[in-house]
């Protein structure tokens, strides 16, 4: 009689796991979303026009001499500064609605399967390629305003204080524009609200008395409009909080909105 020994069965295949450690998920996440951010033409054609922008408004108020008196070289070289400021923050919606629209977030997911660690490098992302995009092109900017207005007609200031605040507020609005498209999650909708939400303070401002200052000084745009000008203009601003007060609050409320996106997306993975 024969004995048959079965054959030993074939390994399983290792599963993926969830609990990877966080630098390595961390580092394949931030890898993922470099390599969709650069691929994507909405961003990519989106974040040009964040670029471009400071720049043509340099040469533009430069070239028609339409600087007030008391204006500064930086604040007049960065005239288009703010209209900046809102594709920045339309990057950092589109870099999350893009994909649930096209439902690549499956895959992202799958990829990378910590939501929480997807956004946290998302927001890592649009933050350091705003500040660095927005502090070559305000300098790029100002180095125009410099050769091309009057020489000695309009106040120099020390630009580098201010430079790095425009750069941050950027990246703020930037990761604005994330979090308000991980809890709208429509590009549509995510756009207009992160739109609103940085013009609406500076508009609606004057109406709370009182509290106009804190209310207006809410918006990422009311800190840039007024950092251009901290080289010599004055302490008191009218209508809002100082620059760098503003940008604080600012950070501090998006810093707010972006940890609830970021419970949000944690809960679901629980």
């Amino acid at each position: 009689m024969t004995t048959r020994t079965a054959p030993a069965p074939a390994p399983a295949p290792a599963a993926t796991s969830t609990t990877t450690t966080t630098p390595a998920l961390a580092s394949r996440a931030l890898s993922y979303e470099w390599i969709k951010f650069r691929s994507v033409r909405s961003t990519v054609w989106t974040t040009a026009a964040t670029a471009a922008l400071p720049v043509l408004g340099a040469v533009f108020v430069a070239a028609t001499g339409s600087l007030q008196p008391d204006d500064t070289v930086l604040g007049g070289s960065l005239t288009l500064s703010v209209v900046a400021q809102m594709p920045a923050a339309v990057v950092g919606a589109l870099v999350v609605t893009g994909e649930y629209s096209s439902g690549t977030i499956r895959t992202t997911f799958t990829a990378v399967p910590r939501r929480g660690t997807v956004l946290e490098a998302k927001a890592a992302l649009v933050a350091a390629v705003m500040y660095v995009l927005a502090l070559l092109s305000c300098s790029a900017a100002y180095v125009v305003g410099s050769a091309m207005l009057p020489d000695g007609r309009y106040a120099q200031g020390d630009p580098l204080p201010a430079l790095f605040g425009i750069a941050a507020s950027f990246a703020v609005a930037a990761v604005l524009g994330l979090a308000v498209g991980t809890l709208v999650r429509h590009s549509a909708g995510a756009v207009t609200t992160v739109i609103g939400v940085l013009l609406l303070p500076s508009l609606f401002g004057p109406l709370f008395g009182d509290a106009e200052r804190w209310i207006a000084g809410l918006s990422p745009t009311a800190a840039l409009e007024k950092l251009p000008q901290t080289s010599d203009a004055t302490a008191d601003t009218v209508g809002s909080l100082a620059p760098w007060p503003s940008l604080i609050l600012v950070a501090a409320c998006t810093t707010a909105l972006t940890l609830a996106a970021l419970l949000l997306l944690r809960r679901r993975d629980a």
